[in-house]
Protein backbone atom coordinates (compact mmCIF):
# COMPACT_ATOMS: atom_id res chain seq x y z
CA UNK A 1 0.00 0.00 0.00
CA UNK A 2 3.00 2.25 0.88
CA UNK A 3 4.29 1.78 -2.73
CA UNK A 4 1.12 2.77 -4.52
CA UNK A 5 0.67 5.87 -2.28
CA UNK A 6 4.43 6.52 -3.32
CA UNK A 7 3.67 6.26 -6.64
CA UNK A 8 0.66 7.96 -7.27
CA UNK A 9 2.53 11.24 -5.19
CA UNK A 10 5.18 10.36 -7.96
CA UNK A 11 2.43 10.45 -10.76
CA UNK A 12 0.20 13.12 -9.62
CA UNK A 13 3.76 15.68 -9.41
CA UNK A 14 4.91 14.25 -12.77
CA UNK A 15 1.41 15.13 -14.83
CA UNK A 16 1.23 18.40 -12.73
CA UNK A 17 4.67 19.01 -14.15
CA UNK A 18 3.50 18.79 -17.91
CA UNK A 19 0.70 20.85 -17.39
CA UNK A 20 2.85 23.82 -15.72
CA UNK A 21 5.97 23.08 -17.59
CA UNK A 22 7.57 21.79 -14.41
CA UNK A 23 10.13 18.88 -13.63
CA UNK A 24 9.80 16.24 -11.27
CA UNK A 25 12.62 17.25 -7.95
CA UNK A 26 15.57 15.58 -8.41
CA UNK A 27 15.94 15.27 -4.36
CA UNK A 28 19.14 17.39 -4.12
CA UNK A 29 21.51 18.80 -6.40
CA UNK A 30 22.62 17.37 -9.93
CA UNK A 31 24.35 13.81 -9.56
CA UNK A 32 28.49 13.18 -9.63
CA UNK A 33 29.79 11.35 -12.73
CA UNK A 34 28.90 7.32 -12.88
CA UNK A 35 32.76 7.40 -12.84
CA UNK A 36 32.70 8.45 -8.80
CA UNK A 37 32.90 5.51 -6.05
CA UNK A 38 29.61 5.22 -4.84
CA UNK A 39 28.83 5.49 -0.79
CA UNK A 40 25.91 4.82 1.68
CA UNK A 41 23.32 7.54 1.10
CA UNK A 42 25.37 8.71 -2.36
CA UNK A 43 24.19 6.70 -5.15
CA UNK A 44 22.51 8.59 -7.70
CA UNK A 45 25.12 9.01 -10.67
CA UNK A 46 24.12 11.21 -13.99
CA UNK A 47 23.91 8.09 -16.60
CA UNK A 48 23.59 8.39 -20.45
CA UNK A 49 24.05 4.67 -21.79
CA UNK A 50 25.65 5.27 -24.74
CA UNK A 51 28.84 7.00 -22.80
CA UNK A 52 29.00 6.76 -19.47
CA UNK A 53 30.23 3.19 -17.18
CA UNK A 54 30.96 2.66 -13.82
CA UNK A 55 34.14 2.90 -11.80
CA UNK A 56 34.65 -0.25 -11.32
CA UNK A 57 37.34 -1.96 -13.50
CA UNK A 58 36.20 -5.21 -15.35
CA UNK A 59 38.17 -8.26 -16.01
CA UNK A 60 37.64 -7.69 -19.36
CA UNK A 61 37.12 -4.34 -22.08
CA UNK A 62 33.66 -5.02 -24.03
CA UNK A 63 34.38 -1.94 -25.97
CA UNK A 64 31.50 -0.87 -27.15
CA UNK A 65 28.68 -2.53 -26.54
CA UNK A 66 26.06 -3.53 -29.56
CA UNK A 67 22.89 -1.09 -29.77
CA UNK A 68 20.80 -4.95 -29.46
CA UNK A 69 21.24 -7.36 -27.15
CA UNK A 70 24.09 -10.24 -27.95
CA UNK A 71 24.09 -13.76 -27.40
CA UNK A 72 27.19 -15.42 -27.17
CA UNK A 73 28.74 -19.16 -26.01
CA UNK A 74 32.26 -18.65 -23.58
CA UNK A 75 32.63 -21.84 -22.21
CA UNK A 76 30.16 -24.92 -22.62
CA UNK A 77 26.88 -23.68 -21.14
CA UNK A 78 27.72 -20.28 -20.01
CA UNK A 79 26.73 -17.73 -22.58
CA UNK A 80 27.20 -14.03 -22.10
CA UNK A 81 23.98 -11.64 -23.31
CA UNK A 82 25.56 -8.03 -23.76
CA UNK A 83 24.13 -4.92 -25.33
CA UNK A 84 21.39 -2.65 -25.23
CA UNK A 85 17.83 -4.16 -25.04
CA UNK A 86 15.95 -3.15 -28.27
CA UNK A 87 12.05 -3.59 -29.28
CA UNK A 88 11.98 -7.03 -30.06
CA UNK A 89 14.90 -8.25 -28.46
CA UNK A 90 12.88 -10.57 -26.36
CA UNK A 91 11.20 -12.57 -29.56
CA UNK A 92 15.09 -12.71 -31.13
CA UNK A 93 16.69 -14.10 -28.37
CA UNK A 94 13.96 -16.42 -26.87
CA UNK A 95 14.02 -18.12 -30.66
CA UNK A 96 18.20 -18.02 -30.07
CA UNK A 97 18.26 -19.49 -26.77
CA UNK A 98 16.27 -22.17 -27.64
CA UNK A 99 17.80 -23.18 -30.54
CA UNK A 100 21.35 -22.66 -28.74
CA UNK A 101 23.27 -26.62 -28.77
CA UNK A 102 24.13 -26.82 -25.59
CA UNK A 103 21.23 -24.96 -24.01
CA UNK A 104 22.21 -22.20 -21.87
CA UNK A 105 22.20 -22.56 -18.36
CA UNK A 106 24.46 -19.65 -16.97
CA UNK A 107 23.78 -15.94 -18.59
CA UNK A 108 26.38 -13.38 -18.32
CA UNK A 109 24.96 -10.19 -18.03
CA UNK A 110 25.74 -6.65 -19.17
CA UNK A 111 23.58 -4.35 -20.49
CA UNK A 112 22.93 -0.34 -20.20
CA UNK A 113 19.13 -0.99 -20.26
CA UNK A 114 16.53 -0.13 -23.01
CA UNK A 115 12.67 -1.68 -23.49
CA UNK A 116 11.26 -2.72 -20.29
CA UNK A 117 8.51 -5.00 -22.43
CA UNK A 118 11.15 -6.87 -23.87
CA UNK A 119 13.09 -7.29 -20.53
CA UNK A 120 10.16 -8.90 -19.02
CA UNK A 121 8.91 -10.93 -21.20
CA UNK A 122 12.89 -12.00 -22.11
CA UNK A 123 13.36 -12.43 -17.95
CA UNK A 124 10.35 -14.71 -18.42
CA UNK A 125 11.72 -16.72 -20.48
CA UNK A 126 15.06 -17.22 -19.08
CA UNK A 127 12.93 -18.40 -15.96
CA UNK A 128 10.94 -20.70 -17.88
CA UNK A 129 13.93 -22.47 -18.88
CA UNK A 130 15.90 -23.00 -15.51
CA UNK A 131 18.74 -20.22 -16.67
CA UNK A 132 21.00 -18.93 -13.85
CA UNK A 133 22.10 -15.11 -14.29
CA UNK A 134 25.43 -13.79 -13.54
CA UNK A 135 27.51 -10.58 -12.98
CA UNK A 136 31.22 -10.48 -13.35
CA UNK A 137 33.82 -8.24 -11.36
CA UNK A 138 33.54 -4.25 -12.91
CA UNK A 139 30.56 -4.95 -15.50
CA UNK A 140 27.20 -3.41 -15.35
CA UNK A 141 23.78 -3.69 -15.34
CA UNK A 142 21.20 -0.73 -15.42
CA UNK A 143 17.90 0.81 -16.49
CA UNK A 144 16.24 -2.54 -17.32
CA UNK A 145 18.66 -5.24 -17.56
CA UNK A 146 18.35 -5.62 -13.39
CA UNK A 147 14.57 -7.18 -14.91
CA UNK A 148 16.94 -9.84 -16.87
CA UNK A 149 18.88 -10.38 -13.86
CA UNK A 150 16.06 -11.01 -11.30
CA UNK A 151 14.75 -13.98 -13.92
CA UNK A 152 17.66 -16.02 -12.86
CA UNK A 153 17.09 -19.30 -11.02
CA UNK A 154 20.65 -18.66 -9.20
CA UNK A 155 21.98 -14.99 -9.41
CA UNK A 156 25.22 -14.65 -8.76
CA UNK A 157 26.74 -10.98 -8.32
CA UNK A 158 30.22 -10.03 -7.74
CA UNK A 159 30.10 -7.39 -5.06
CA UNK A 160 32.47 -5.62 -7.62
CA UNK A 161 29.54 -5.35 -9.89
CA UNK A 162 27.23 -2.44 -10.99
CA UNK A 163 23.62 -2.67 -11.18
CA UNK A 164 21.21 0.56 -11.11
CA UNK A 165 17.56 1.63 -11.86
CA UNK A 166 16.03 4.73 -12.61
CA UNK A 167 12.65 5.83 -14.09
CA UNK A 168 12.59 3.42 -16.75
CA UNK A 169 11.13 3.06 -20.71
CA UNK A 170 8.27 1.86 -21.96
CA UNK A 171 7.05 0.58 -25.35
CA UNK A 172 8.95 2.67 -28.10
CA UNK A 173 11.74 4.25 -25.75
CA UNK A 174 9.34 6.07 -24.68
CA UNK A 175 10.08 7.71 -20.86
CA UNK A 176 8.07 6.36 -18.09
CA UNK A 177 6.13 8.05 -16.18
CA UNK A 178 6.67 11.51 -18.37
CA UNK A 179 4.77 10.74 -21.32
CA UNK A 180 1.64 9.03 -19.52
CA UNK A 181 -1.70 9.71 -17.18
CA UNK A 182 -1.39 8.56 -13.83
CA UNK A 183 -3.93 5.45 -14.87
CA UNK A 184 -0.92 4.46 -17.60
CA UNK A 185 1.50 4.88 -15.05
CA UNK A 186 0.37 2.97 -12.42
CA UNK A 187 -0.48 -0.14 -14.95
CA UNK A 188 2.92 -0.11 -15.91
CA UNK A 189 4.12 -0.10 -12.58
CA UNK A 190 1.73 -3.03 -11.42
CA UNK A 191 3.21 -4.58 -14.53
CA UNK A 192 6.69 -4.37 -12.77
CA UNK A 193 5.82 -4.76 -9.20
CA UNK A 194 4.02 -7.90 -10.00
CA UNK A 195 7.26 -9.85 -12.33
CA UNK A 196 9.66 -8.65 -9.39
CA UNK A 197 6.78 -10.51 -7.30
CA UNK A 198 7.16 -13.30 -9.81
CA UNK A 199 10.90 -13.24 -9.89
CA UNK A 200 10.99 -13.52 -5.87
CA UNK A 201 12.62 -9.74 -5.85
CA UNK A 202 10.97 -7.44 -3.32
CA UNK A 203 9.15 -4.92 -5.33
CA UNK A 204 10.07 -2.08 -2.69
CA UNK A 205 13.18 -1.87 -4.73
CA UNK A 206 11.24 0.20 -7.01
CA UNK A 207 11.04 3.52 -4.83
CA UNK A 208 14.83 3.54 -5.43
CA UNK A 209 13.55 3.76 -9.53
CA UNK A 210 10.67 6.09 -8.87
CA UNK A 211 12.71 8.66 -7.81
CA UNK A 212 16.00 8.94 -9.56
CA UNK A 213 15.48 10.25 -12.92
CA UNK A 214 16.08 8.73 -16.11
CA UNK A 215 18.90 10.93 -17.15
CA UNK A 216 20.40 9.22 -13.42
CA UNK A 217 20.86 5.78 -12.41
CA UNK A 218 20.59 4.94 -8.42
CA UNK A 219 23.55 2.02 -7.88
CA UNK A 220 22.55 -0.24 -5.65
CA UNK A 221 24.69 -1.26 -2.65
CA UNK A 222 25.73 -5.03 -1.84
CA UNK A 223 23.46 -4.74 1.03
CA UNK A 224 20.23 -3.67 -0.92
CA UNK A 225 20.74 -6.20 -3.38
CA UNK A 226 20.70 -8.62 -0.50
CA UNK A 227 17.95 -6.92 1.02
CA UNK A 228 15.74 -6.64 -2.23
CA UNK A 229 15.84 -10.95 -2.92
CA UNK A 230 18.67 -9.98 -5.86
CA UNK A 231 21.44 -12.10 -3.57
CA UNK A 232 21.01 -14.42 -0.45
CA UNK A 233 21.13 -12.63 3.36
CA UNK A 234 24.87 -12.82 4.46
CA UNK A 235 24.67 -15.35 6.76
Amino acid sequence: MGVLIFQLGIGGLLILGDMQGLRLPTFGPDAPRLTEPVRPGDQRRTFRPDRDRPVTQPARDPGELPNRLVLTQTDGTTYRLEGGISAGDADRLAAMILQSDPRPETLILQSPGGSVQDALALGRTIRAEGISTQMLRGEFCYSACPYLLAAGTTRDISPDASVGVHQHYFGQNTFLPAAFAVEDIQRGQAEVMTYLDEMGIDPLVMQHALSTPPDQIYVLLPEELARYGFTPPKE
